[in-house]
């Protein structure tokens, strides 16, 4: 290779290299949080490491809305950047993921400067945060069997962490446990099954598998048993059914603030890498008689099922909204469920659907769960009841969680409506009317306990002391609000939303 090629080589790889922009900046500021806290660890100044962390995210979401505006790997603009030999890709999936999860860590970050406002080292929770934050955009980049393992664990290790953070209280303590062992197991077996993969292909590439399967009709059988099991570990990071059981513990005994990072960013991120190895990789298992689309399907249906009828059941309003996010992981399944080989318009569609509903998703679930954050630093209950008459103290809270309440029934007016519209229209155009007609009525189901929230709040008489709430926490408040705001506005600007993740689903798929 000749001097001038080497260089031209070494420019476009430090090119492409920027398009990492949004995940150095996330590490980068994870890594200067640690920096502050050891060059001064007497002060400890919650201000200056939550300004820090906030500017931070800030700048690596304006870097991934910049990007998406202008194109950077998407179809028009040349197609997906390639890195490390193809293990890492940039392109309109990954950054709309990614934008995802820098809004939900925002959110997060200024809500959580009044909920740690007594604790003796933010610090951790603030590095640890940017941390899973950071590995969530490295698996919305993943290209590889390999990489989505190794950045899944990146994100597992502080969100264990993180579940733990309140190392005083023991349902804290207990719902980190129970995420570990039970991660731990998912974690092995999706080992397990990237192996039976490999051992089929011969490769860890994505692209690579799908070009080998149709060469594999003699180890259809092994093909078809790694899939199952790496379906399984996908299924315990959305929180799906059968692999939900650590949910509601983790969410309930978490910092609010954390349970709202979960059930969002972290579950978004479960989806992108699913959505990105079953569109990319096993669309020709299909072709071979191993249906996993009939398998997400029957998840999906189950997952809705439980996770609306368990919440109904629910008087603890953050257990229910746990639940609630596994129903919601159900209705977030129909996009992988309503996959069909060689239907490749119709599955960017359908996929694209699912993208735009986990967007809306992550601001209108994160903002229950601040909600509810606020509640705690209040020091009010966490039943039902306990929410009697809020309103009258904190009207514009209320309305806030009013919208998200809402939002996520999937009533006009609110963005969750069109999301949820266009997912289950999507699922009806590729021929899945029953995914639809489930979703519809545990929709209708989810009504039920999403109005006792607002009728507790705007309807019902107090029945405690709510001299608490004159206190009024910045942070969250802005943090709330902010989630409101933008739940409302999504429904008038859902369409360029829908139409760029439609473009990158299908860029996939292609």
């Amino acid at each position: 290779m000749s001097a001038l090629a080497l260089q031209l080589e070494q420019t476009n790889w430090l090119f492409a290299s920027w398009t990492l922009a949004p995940v150095l900046l996330l590490a980068a500021t994870a890594l200067a949080v640690l920096a502050i806290d050891s060059i001064d660890p007497d002060s400890r100044s919650n201000s200056i490491l939550a300004g820090t962390s906030a500017v931070g995210t800030l700048a690596a979401l304006g870097v991934t809305v910049w990007y998406l505006v202008a194109g950077t790997g998407q179809t028009d603009a040349g197609g997906a950047i390639s890195l490390f030999s193809g293990a890492i890709v940039v392109d309109g999936m990954s950054l709309f993921f990614t934008a995802i999860f820098a809004s939900v860590a925002l959110l997060v970050i200024v809500a959580s400067y009044d909920y740690l406002a007594d604790d003796e080292n933010p610090a951790a929770f603030y590095s640890l945060l940017l941390f899973a934050t950071t590995a969530m955009a490295l698996m919305a980049s993943s290209n590889s069997l390999a990489t989505v393992f190794i950045s899944l664990e990146m994100a597992s290790l502080p969100s264990y962490a993180l579940v733990a953070y309140l190392k005083d209280n023991r349902g804290s303590v207990e719902g980190g446990l129970k995420y570990f062992l039970i991660g731990a197991v998912s974690s092995a077996v999706l080992a397990f099954g990237i192996s039976l993969v490999y051992g089929a292909t011969g490769t860890l590439l994505l692209s690579e598998i799908a070009e080998e399967i149709t060469n594999v009709d003699d180890l259809s059988g092994i093909l078809g048993v790694g899939i199952l099991m790496i379906a399984g570990g996908f299924a315990f990071k959305i929180a799906s059914v059968p692999f939900h059981f650590w949910a509601p513990e983790a969410y309930e005994g978490a910092p609010a603030p954390v349970s709202a990072f979960l059930s969002s960013a972290s579950k978004a991120a479960g989806f992108v890498v699913a959505f990105r190895v079953f569109a990319e990789a096993f669309v020709p298992a299909m072709e071979i008689a191993i249906d996993w689309a009939l398998l997400f399907g029957i998840l999906a249906v189950a997952t809705m099922t439980l996770g609306n009828f368990a919440a109904a059941t629910q008087e603890n309003v953050k257990r229910m909204l746990a639940y609630s996010s596994i129903g919601h992981a159900g209705y977030g399944l129909i996009g992988l469920a309503a996959i069909s080989a060689g239907a490749t318009d119709a599955n960017a569609a359908v996929m694209g659907a699912a993208m735009a509903h986990l967007l809306v998703y992550g601001f209108m679930n994160t903002g229950a769960f601040l909600f509810i954050a606020m509640v705690e630093y209040w020091g009010v209950g966490r039943t039902f009841d306990d929410y009697a008459g809020l309103s009258q103290k904190a009207p514009m809270a209320c309305v806030a969680m009013a919208v998200f309440m809402f939002s996520l029934a999937g009533l006009p007016v609110f963005g969750g409506f069109f999301s949820k519209y266009f997912l289950f229209a999507g699922a009806i155009n590729a021929g899945f009317w029953w995914l639809a007609a489930v979703g519809a009525i545990t929709s209708a189901l989810s009504l039920y306990y999403y109005s006792r929230v607002v009728k507790a709040l705007w309807i019902e008489e107090p029945n405690g002391n709510l001299d608490a709430l004159d206190t009024k926490p910045t942070g969250l408040y802005a943090a709330v609000i902010v989630a409101a705001v933008m739940t409302i506005l999504l429904l008038p600007g859902f369409g360029p939303v829908i139409e760029t993740a439609e473009a990158a689903a299908a860029a996939v798929f292609a």
